[in-house]
């Protein structure tokens, strides 16, 4: 079924990082679209990409978008949906195969029980596969509601935290444990879990620093460590490993957040940024993985986009990274990196939508 077009007063969201690898080595690129979300899959791994597809079945949603990848390859996915007049609820989904049906949208219901959106989500797999829905609550902390270990979830959990600010940034360590990271006006907020199953608890204190709400990305970096990626509010693009203090990297090059991947550069463990600059262009930065002393510069990009647009990075089957922008009407171009040394990409592709 095709999705409506009808648009919505409130601009589209996405959290997470939309363009996913599946089990069987194909990507996926996720957006919501009018009333629907839907999936732009390849017809087999580095084939051409299929026509949007809506996922979840036929309940009309908001524009808004959380996407999650389980090291199953899976993909997790939370939208908000309108219930009655003034109300809307929570609703999950997990698409096994990009080119296939997913499941139906399950209802979660609403962090304070009834209301209207309170947040954009956020949505992390545990090691066990299992999905951790997070959303900013009617009191301005964070609510939690995760899948239990025997089908269904759990209820809604009130994880504290005050006066939350723009999208949270949810992460899973390569042990399998779950962290949050939320922006407030005093800094930002860290949830860690101690174990599987455990609840993520607030760390005592925030990290005090002055952060643009918006900005956050979350990526593991290591087995130990989480880095967070965020904003300063003199513009820097700042780097923050718990236990040690930010490292500012590089002037951002644009507004919202980084999307971030790890990759093999010349057989060097890299992590590569992308951020839509502020000329409109695509713009990527290296430097070894937690090694940001070692000093990182923006290249820019591809066409000139829209300032609505979306960028996300991953790897594909072969192990090349791909990066993919996505404005809000679902206009979609596509760039994998060629087989030579440092980062040369191949020539943008826009993706026709039929």
């Amino acid at each position: 079924m095709a999705p409506s077009t009808t648009t919505s007063a409130q601009p589209s969201a996405v959290n997470g990082n939309w363009l996913i690898r599946g089990r069987d080595g194909r990507l996926s690129a996720y957006s919501p679209l009018g009333d629907a979300a839907v999936c732009r899959a390849e017809k087999h791994p580095g084939g051409p990409l299929l026509p949007p597809r809506r996922v979840g079945g036929d309940q009309r949603l908001h524009p808004v978008l959380a996407v999650g990848r389980g090291t199953d390859g899976y993909a997790h996915l939370v939208s908000w949906r309108p219930t009655v007049p003034g109300e809307s609820g929570l609703v999950h989904s997990t698409h096994f195969r990009g080119h296939l049906a997913s499941l139906d949208w399950n209802p979660l219901g609403h962090p304070n029980r009834t209301g209207d959106r309170t947040g954009v989500p956020a949505v992390t797999v545990d090691a066990e596969g299992r999905a951790h829905v997070f959303v900013r609550n009617m009191g301005g902390g964070v609510s939690m509601r995760g899948q239990k270990e025997r089908g269904g979830w759990g209820p809604w959990r009130d994880l504290k935290g005050r006066d939350v600010e723009g999208e949270l940034a949810a992460v899973t360590r390569e042990s399998g444990r779950v962290e949050l990271f939320a922006a407030t006006p005093n800094g930002i907020l860290r949830w860690t879990q101690a174990g599987p199953g455990h609840i993520p608890a607030l760390d005592d204190e925030p990290l005090k620093v002055g952060v643009r709400p918006g900005t956050l990305r979350a990526l593991a970096t290591s087995e130990e460590h989480v880095t967070l990626f965020f904003t300063d509010q003199a513009d820097m693009l700042c780097a923050w490993r718990p236990g040690s203090d930010p490292v500012p990297l590089l002037a951002a090059a644009g507004p919202g957040p980084v999307s971030a991947v790890r990759c093999l550069l010349d057989d060097q463990d890299c992590t590569l940024l992308a951020q839509r600059s502020t000329g409109g262009r695509v713009a990527f930065a290296a430097y070894p993985t937690e090694q940001e002393s070692a000093g990182a510069w923006w290249t820019e990009s591809g066409p000139q986009l829209p300032q609505d647009t979306r960028v996300a990075l991953t790897e594909d089957a072969q192990g090349r990274v791909v990066a993919a922008t996505m404005s809000a009407d679902g206009e979609l171009y596509l760039t994998r990196r060629k087989d030579e040394p440092g980062l040369a990409l191949e020539a943008w592709r826009r993706i026709e939508r039929d």
